[in-house]
């Protein structure tokens, strides 16, 4: 894959000057340094990663992962300037192999003449495979150092060999206080929005932690020169769009969904009817609420009842269907359902047992009669060798060992005694019986 970008390009250094005046919001309200960042000390900050990178003058490789409007494309080109290295950019959205060639023969020449290069690659899960491994051999011999940003889990959507070649930096969603802090600076620059305190507060809770999706509201309401200021109600309508009302102190929003997700796994539904209702009254997302219900399915009722989640995403999707007010019946109806039904945990306890073990154990082969293999050499090294087809026991049942040889067996899914989990229950131990009969 060495010579996959192996082409020369003329050199081109992107400008980068001052947003101009007719610039958007959002770009003219962008961090001039690294403490201007909002809302990711964790990272930023001097006791973060990035704060002990950039103190040190040497930065690693990383993947920033997080939800859309948290910093990434800010703090990767901050992270250039505050170590003194060339920023280049490309995203995987509009690049090709051919933007990627410029992007390394430039890189290369840089190198030579003593400039290392920050190579920023935003959405770089939407790069395929042959695409990721390309990077792996001028990030080896430092030809860039690579700042991947990603919105999806990059163990999924990034390969093994890259991911072990950088370290992954996850960004919070913005909060409350983060979000307030970003429409400070946009009033501090262009002046008051033209809102009650209760709106501004419904303008923050309804941003959902996109500080990009907030600062482009505020700015089509600056846009709009308002005379008056507008009420929850009224933003509402203006941005056609509902708007959530809570508490000035803003804990309403945490409060309510906390109380629905608690009355639901008491299995209370005249409760979770009240509290659904209370926010959406109120102005909340539909999708939000909805958002919370699949979870809450997985969660607290999993495999007791496996119809609360398809329950809940037909809600989903009779509510895009319709749209309000009709949907919102569908989202009662999953609401009423998770309350009733039976519930179990075992699920996302056995999710957070596996993750933990996964992470313990590292790359454990998996015994060898358990893989495939599709060529001789594989077959004469032992793949495959002895695999029991199951179907062909009477039982349909081999009783094999499918755990790497260096582990003993773990038990991470224990169903309860309710439900359809209470025979999910019935089936592993009978076929725990029948193992231990064949060993």
């Amino acid at each position: 894959m060495a010579d996959l970008f192996a082409n020369d390009a003329p050199p081109a250094q992107p400008p980068r000057d001052e947003p101009r005046d007719d610039a958007p919001l959002a770009d003219r309200l962008r961090p001039r340094q690294l403490s201007e960042i909002i809302g990711q000390d964790h990272v930023t900050g001097p006791e973060g990663p990035i704060g002990r990178m950039v103190a040190a003058g040497k930065l690693s490789s990383m993947i920033l992962w997080g939800p859309p409007g948290t910093g990434k494309t800010s703090i990767a080109r901050l992270l250039a300037d505050a170590v003194g290295m060339r920023f280049i950019s490309v995203s995987a959205v509009f690049s090709g192999v051919a933007d990627l060639k410029k992007a390394f023969a430039e890189a290369d020449r840089a190198a030579q003449a003593g400039q290392r290069t920050l190579l920023f690659v935003d959405e770089i899960h939407r790069f395929n495979r042959a695409q990721q491994d390309g990077f792996l051999p001028f990030v080896e011999r430092g030809t860039v150092t690579l700042v991947g940003a990603t919105t999806e889990n990059p163990s999924f959507e990034l390969n093994a060999a890259l991911l072990s070649r950088s370290q992954v930096l996850i960004l919070h969603r913005l909060d409350a206080e983060a979000l307030g802090q970003l429409l400070d600076r946009a009033e501090a620059l262009q002046g008051p929005l033209p809102l009650t305190p209760a709106a501004r507060d419904a303008l923050i809770a309804s941003a959902d932690g996109d500080g990009r999706f907030l600062l482009n509201q505020a700015e089509t309401l600056y846009n709009a020169a308002l005379d008056a200021q507008l009420d929850p109600a009224g933003l509402g309508q203006f941005l056609q769009r509902r708007v959530a009302v809570y508490d000035k102190d803003r804990d309403g929003h945490y409060n309510l969904i906390s109380a629905l997700h608690k009355s639901l796994r008491g299995s209370d539904p005249q409760a979770s009817l009240y509290y659904l209702a209370r926010m959406l009254v109120a102005g909340e997302e539909p999708l939000y609420v909805l958002r919370r219900l699949v979870r809450f399915a997985s969660e607290d009722i999993g495999l007791a009842d496996p119809q609360a989640l398809v329950q809940c995403l037909a809600a989903k999707d009779a509510y895009a269907f319709l749209g309000s007010p009709e949907g919102e019946l569908a989202i009662v109806q999953a609401c009423l359902y998770c309350a009733t039904a039976p519930k179990s945990n075992a699920a996302y306890v056995a999710q957070k047992s596996a993750f933990k073990a996964a992470r313990e154990t590292g790359s454990l082969m998996p015994p060898a009669n358990i893989l495939n293999a599709p060529t001789k050499l594989m077959k004469d090294v032992g793949y495959g060798e002895g695999y029991s087809y199951d179907h062909e026991a009477d039982d349909g049942f081999s009783g094999d060992n499918y755990w790497p040889e260096e582990l003993e067996p773990m038990t991470l899914y224990s169903p309860v005694e309710r439900g359809f989990e209470r025979k999910i229950r019935e089936r592993i131990a009978y076929w725990d019986k029948l193992r231990s009969e064949r060993v």
